[in-house]
């Protein structure tokens, strides 16, 4: 079913979801990090189909909570969930040439790592077959976010993301009435969680996002997977990824 730009976003999650589930099949998928929101979206697509692909980034660098929230997954729903890590060599000739905490040197050095170990093997999952697939991403989260449609166009793939219009205070009340399980990080004041060298809990005033390569002054809150960047920093990855990819 051909759906316009205005249908979709006034489609409800449910029925975002039921639509993707219903047009790809077996190639479409969850790609989620377990966070708040992953998880609203990974249980409303296991209720409604519950053999669907739930896929994640295993970065090398994540918090060990992290791997427990996969295991309880696991054991909740009875999920397979495919675990996609960056290729070894890549990780060894940028450790090797950069250090393994690069990303502490510069805004292009994050962003490379970035790529090497989320963008890169992310893409390459995704272009195995998938052909539309669904994410997390809320426009109040921050203003790199604010623009996300419901259903995008990406790279020959259709990205979904059911819950764009939802607030925090929506997510959770789905979470509680549902009894979704929840990352243990949240309990120790997370309100974003990616690696464990580039996230911290969040200060009382500060955006969700802010534990986020907190470092950073004039970066921009986003891995790369939902952002590109521009100008000079995107030319110094180019460099980067280019000495370290032909190394």
């Amino acid at each position: 079913m051909n759906l316009t730009d205005e249908m979709q976003e006034q489609m409800s999650a449910e029925g975002l979801l039921e639509w993707a589930i219903r047009e790809w099949g077996d190639r479409f998928a969850v790609v989620t990090s377990f966070q708040l929101e992953g998880m609203v979206v990974l249980d409303m697509a296991l209720r409604i189909a519950p053999g669907t692909r739930v896929i994640t980034l295993d970065t090398g660098r994540l918090p060990v909570e992290t791997y427990d929230m996969i295991e309880t997954v696991r054991a909740h729903y009875g999920a397979t969930v495919e675990m996609v890590a960056p290729a070894s060599a890549e990780v060894e000739r940028m450790t090797t040439r950069f250090g393994p905490n690069l990303f502490y040197e510069s805004l292009a050095m994050r962003r490379a790592c970035c790529e090497v170990r989320k963008v890169r093997p992310l893409a390459r999952r995704l272009g195995a077959g998938i052909g539309a697939y669904a994410v997390g991403l809320r426009r109040s989260q921050g203003e790199s976010r604010e623009q996300i449609r419901k259903v995008e166009e990406e790279q020959g793939r259709v990205k979904v993301s059911p819950v764009a219009d939802w607030s925090r205070d929506q997510v959770m009340e789905y979470t509680r009435e549902r009894g979704i399980p929840m990352h243990s990080l949240y309990a120790k004041g997370y309100t974003s969680i990616g690696c464990g060298p580039c996230t911290r809990a969040a200060r009382p005033g500060e955006s969700e996002r802010a534990g986020r390569w907190w470092w950073e002054q004039d970066g921009n809150s986003e891995c790369g997977l939902h952002f590109t960047a521009e100008g000079k920093v995107e030319r110094s990855v180019d460099v980067l990824l280019r000495e370290i990819l032909s190394s």
